[in-house]
């Protein structure tokens, strides 16, 4: 959905109802961002269209794509807590697919983040070789040499022990359930010598790439306890 961009927080998509409704009724301050690619941003600079144009061009010139989002996504954050209206001891990520990928990163990357909520993207990358899906993400997805150095559990490790909620769908190609729950076997351990076990909550649900309201209602409970009125830690 290239020319989606920042609007599918204002408008939902089929998969995902709209947040920025939910988010003025509990008074929190939003931001959402083009992506390269997406939106008003779906040229870059140098004209070209489309993500593979633009991922081929950023390492003909020495740039990863996912690099060049994530750097956008850490400023958009900056702006964010610049923001008078915006305490910034208590700044949460939120997304899906794509989104829910940043969401993670960002949050193992930034420890102002205090909360994060990611649906439909933890994908475990041994098990997406596994079942030969690969191709079901965006070619901004792969990060050259990323797994000399990390899997999915390792970046997501980086968040520990900050509150951290993950719906997934089991029939999701994307996130082939069998790694969901090996990032939970892996993580939840580390909670426990925090003795955060509660604040790490990573859930597979009987759908495919697709936020049901159960999932929503999780996503609005972890709002209210860890940005809203935080009670937890």
């Amino acid at each position: 959905m290239y020319d989606l961009g920042k609007e599918q927080l204002l408008n939902g998509v089929d998969a995902q109802p709209a947040y920025a409704p939910v988010c003025v009724e509990k008074g929190l301050v939003t931001l959402a961002i083009d992506s390269w690619c997406f939106g008003e941003r779906k040229h870059d600079e140098d004209g070209h269209r489309g993500e593979e144009d633009t991922f081929k061009s950023m390492l003909w010139n020495g740039q990863v794509l996912y690099g060049m989002m994530m750097f956008d996504e850490f400023r958009a954050m900056d702006y964010l807590a610049s923001r008078p209206e915006v305490d910034a001891n208590r700044l949460g990520v939120l997304g899906m697919s794509m989104g829910a990928s940043k969401a993670w990163w960002l949050a193992a990357l930034d420890p102002r983040v205090r909360a994060c909520m990611d649906v439909c993207c933890l994908t475990d990358f041994e098990e997406l070789t596994r079942i030969h899906n690969l191709s079901g993400h965006g070619v901004y997805y792969y990060v050259p040499s990323l797994l000399k150095h990390f899997q999915t559990a390792q970046i997501n490790e980086l968040i520990v022990p900050r509150p951290h909620l993950s719906v997934n769908g089991r029939l999701d190609g994307l996130t082939p359930p069998a790694g969901v729950e090996r990032v939970r076997h892996y993580l939840l351990p580390l909670y426990q010598r925090y003795g955060k076990e509660e604040d790490c909550h990573i859930e597979l649900f009987d759908c495919p790439h697709w936020e049901l309201p159960q999932m929503r209602k999780l996503i609005l409970g972890w709002m209210d306890d860890y940005l809203v009125k935080p009670t937890k830690s």
